[in-house]
């Protein structure tokens, strides 16, 4: 019997992923999303992929400036998670975020655990959505507790006593 998408849905929400807002720049368009789908592929050469939705307007503009950070949040960093994630106001995420941008141009959201800096190598369609491979250029990175999902719930992550 095949899968339905909620019982697909239902499966992945167990799965604790590391929160990340997906940000790019197509010349003066800036747009960026949440994400917990994204993934190292390589450390030979530096490699990294994010999934796209399809959907989301975020795609558009990966597509057409062929570069994007992802940008790790830190567990103090719902707020911009939940900005980010909403369709509310969407073209409005960046007001009052004094971002950076590294060697792509892709902004950079302030005080994020670990930014990614890559250029788009591949792009390769998979249902209703679309994966990019991007060659890493640049990491900027800072030491705090990630922030993570699963189950619909934020938590932060903490290490196990040794």
């Amino acid at each position: 019997m095949p899968v339905s998408e909620e019982d697909f849905k239902a499966g992945m929400s167990l799965r604790a992923g590391g929160v990340a807002i997906v940000t790019a720049r197509d010349g003066e368009t800036v747009h960026g999303m949440t994400v917990t789908d994204f993934a190292g592929v390589s450390a030979s050469p530096p490699l990294a992929l994010v999934c796209a939705d399809k959907s989301s307007n975020t795609l558009s503009v990966i597509r057409g400036g062929q570069s994007f950070a992802i940008n790790l949040l830190s567990v103090e960093q719902v707020d911009l998670s939940n900005r980010f994630a909403s369709k509310k106001h969407e073209w409005e995420r960046f007001d009052g975020l004094d971002c950076g941008s590294a060697v792509t141009g892709a902004p950079l959201i302030p005080g994020a655990l670990a930014s990614f800096d890559c250029v788009v190598e591949a792009e390769h369609d998979a249902g209703d959505h679309v994966i990019f491979v991007g060659r890493i250029e640049h990491i900027v990175r800072r030491d705090d507790a990630p922030l993570v999902y699963c189950s619909g719930k934020y938590a932060g992550l903490t290490p196990l006593s040794e």
